[in-house]
């Protein structure tokens, strides 16, 4: 039994990094895309929380929420996306009763202060330039880039070029 403890504070800001079961690219298609959607609103109408960032790839996606005052339950409301998104697919259920969509866990990192929100928010948004999907990161269309764009976040033409700490990161 693994050991790891994961960090719950209330209205706490969290990185999460998901991903598809063996890394299939499924999160390509406009069902799936949308069944995304949907099970993010889903969830969000009775655990309620903020997306503050967002980029979904082929087989996995990152984002960062921020959860209310009260509340540090993030596990439940992975549990609950995941399952929500799973129940239509079309995957076989396996030995544990589970469809074999998402890896079993997922990666979350409590954001300590705001360079560690601002790292974290350029990581998601140069994602798709970085796994060489696009090369400016305001040209992949599954992502939050152009609201933060548009919300002054960033400056025009950011991107272009790789931010030097972009490397250092491995968040996959």
């Amino acid at each position: 039994m693994s050991q790891y403890r994961r960090v719950y504070q209330q209205g706490g800001s969290y990185f999460f990094t998901l991903v598809t079961y063996n890394r299939m690219p499924i999160l390509t298609t406009f069902e799936n895309l949308s069944r995304l959607d949907q099970s993010f609103k889903h969830v969000m109408m009775k655990h309620s929380f903020t997306v503050e960032a967002m980029v979904v790839l082929p087989d996995h996606l990152h984002c960062i929420w921020q959860l209310p005052p009260c509340d540090s339950d993030f596990s439940t409301r992975w549990r609950l996306i995941k399952r929500y998104f799973s129940i239509k697919t079309d995957k076989p259920v396996n030995e544990r009763g589970e469809k074999n969509v998402w890896q079993r866990r997922f990666w979350e990192h409590l954001l300590r202060d705001e360079e560690d929100w601002r790292r974290h928010m350029d990581y998601i948004h140069y994602n798709p330039v970085r796994h060489g999907y696009v090369q400016n990161p305001a040209v992949w269309p599954h992502s939050s880039f152009q609201k933060a764009l548009q919300e002054g976040l960033y400056p025009i033409g950011w991107g272009v070029k790789e931010p030097a700490f972009i490397a250092e990161m491995d968040k996959e």
